[in-house]
């Protein structure tokens, strides 16, 4: 035995202990006038007892404590649902133990929720289970298998009333699997070491070289780490902390991985992101929004979030275009607003001034346009819808600044000429038809 009272070496003999407690058990059912059918047979007893020598040999000698000699001795008595809540028990112990060794300091970035020690021991055994799933502490099958064990030990253990018995072989069985998928230093290889990855994006900038390792093993990766990473990606982006390349990386490897996004990710984030706005976290939320933006997912999000993303994108649209420099900073302001509106509908109350804003700069002033962001302001009237066609075709009817510049300046009114002949003329509302015919005309004769 070595100081701790641990046993020294892998393999374990018991001793043939059956005899002894055969009479024992006979003796104590006697004097208590109850059938000594009550309990397992001796041969049930010897059954299950030659089998834990072998199950006790998996498991590592530092992890056969207190609760595995209590189930031997539970086993020894017939008490085999005795024996798997102490066995169950033992599984508890350990997996709390490979969550603490993953990092307890890490979790809060993975479930985006506040995580300590109090949190992990009030934790219920599911729990437990979902979270060592997540950070690749059990694989899949184990999880698969766990779950199970978890539910016979609620059901068939000394630990509830039971609803029946189990015999020497589901006994076996039950130790088997709580041995091989808790009770052991292994750890699921073929997943993503993901305390290893957070490391790795807080260090500093990645090269290409890491992106494709990391982006290859996340997507080789199980369903349910996947989500674990993406959520956990999320959180590093959204974290005021956390430098400009940390974040860059993070969202670089959402961008790589997009094409395995399933609903329950989509779901994830956007909990996330509601969260942090029910909580009053303005950075983390405006981040938030950040991500869904560069993602390409912003339609996720509710019709009012959205509206008021769009809406202030074409404020900073229209201020800069104002500045007296604006022909060398339009292009970043405008192609962030091109990539907002990419792949969804403009809310309908924003589209008047998402309109009117790309218009007005695409127009121009007299001295002309930013050339560099025009690309963008095409891309962004060819794919306006038919209401958006109607705007642009009516705005310059109104009193407003774009119509002041078409009638003021012959350049604008040129330009704006040439957006419209942009338009597919079957794409033409017919509301706007006669409109559209009349700049077209104009376009004939210029």
């Amino acid at each position: 035995m070595t100081g701790n009272n641990l046993v020294s070496k892998s393999d374990v003999n018991l001793p043939d202990i059956v005899p002894h407690t055969s009479p024992m058990l006979e003796t104590i059912t006697a004097a208590l006038g109850v059938n000594r059918n009550l309990l397992p047979s001796s041969d049930q007893i010897s059954h299950a007892w030659g089998n834990l020598p072998r199950l006790l040999s998996r498991i590592p000698p530092e992890l056969r404590d207190e609760g595995l000699i209590r189930m031997c001795v539970a086993v020894a008595s017939g008490l085999f649902d005795s024996g798997i809540n102490y066995a169950w028990n033992a599984a508890v112990i350990e997996l709390r133990q490979k969550v603490r060794r993953f990092g307890i300091n890490i979790i809060p970035q993975i479930i985006s929720r506040d995580f300590d020690e109090k949190k992990l021991l009030d934790l219920k055994d599911s729990e437990l289970l979902d979270l060592c799933l997540r950070l690749n502490l059990v694989s899949e099958h184990g999880f698969f298998m766990l779950d199970q064990c978890r539910d016979i030990r609620n059901n068939f253990s000394s630990a509830h009333p039971a609803i029946g018995n189990l015999d020497e072989d589901e006994f076996v069985n039950f130790v088997n699997r709580v041995a091989r998928y808790a009770l052991n230093n292994e750890q699921n290889l073929e997943a993503v070491d993901i305390q290893g990855l957070a490391s790795s994006i807080n260090v500093g900038g990645f090269n290409e070289d890491q992106y494709r390792v990391w982006c290859e093993r996340i997507d080789k990766t199980f369903e349910a780490q996947r989500e674990t990473i993406v959520g956990m990606l999320h959180g590093i982006y959204c974290d005021p902390s956390k430098s400009q390349e940390t974040r860059v990386n993070a969202i670089t490897i959402c961008l790589r991985v997009k094409q395995k996004f399933t609903p329950s990710i989509y779901s994830i984030l956007i909990n996330r992101h509601q969260d942090y706005q029910a909580k009053g976290e303005v950075d983390r939320h405006k981040a938030s929004q950040s991500f869904f933006e560069q993602i390409g997912i912003l339609g996720l999000l509710s019709e009012v979030e959205r509206h008021s993303i769009i809406s202030n994108a074409c404020k900073k649209l229209v201020s800069v275009h104002n500045s007296y420099d604006n022909f060398y900073n339009e292009q970043p302001f405008a192609e962030r607003l091109q990539i907002i509106v990419a792949n969804q509908a403009v809310p309908f109350t924003a589209q008047h001034e998402f309109v009117e804003s790309v218009l007005l700069c695409a127009v121009g002033n007299r001295y002309g346009t930013a050339q560099s962001a025009e690309a963008h302001y095409d891309n962004l009237i060819q794919g306006f819808s038919p209401r958006e066609i109607q705007i642009m075709l009516e705005l310059p009817d109104y009193q407003n600044v774009l119509s002041m510049r078409i009638k003021g300046y012959q350049r604008c009114k040129n330009k704006f000429i040439d957006l419209v002949a942009l338009l597919k003329p079957e794409s033409i509302p017919t509301p706007s038809k006669s409109q559209y015919e009349k700049w077209i005309k104009m376009k004939a004769t210029n």
